[in-house]
């Protein structure tokens, strides 16, 4: 590697904005900043939530259902 070309690498601190949780890691930049930690990302902490979406089975029986209601 030729010198003087490469920035320098040392320990920085990462700071969540949402849960203030803090850590170090190494990077270029003095200090990070990040929206979502470990901490207290959804999917981490198995607070995840999934939307429920209607398969087409499940519309068309749906639709079944009202038409036989009627009759």
């Amino acid at each position: 590697m030729k010198e003087g070309i490469h920035p320098k690498y040392h320990t920085c601190k990462v700071t969540c904005t949402t849960c203030g949780a803090t850590f170090e890691t190494e990077s270029t930049l003095n200090e990070i900043r990040v929206d979502t930690c470990n901490n207290c990302h959804p999917f981490y902490t198995g607070k995840q939530r999934f939307a429920q979406n209607d398969g087409q089975v499940a519309r068309f029986n749906k639709k079944l259902a009202k038409k036989v209601e009627k009759k």
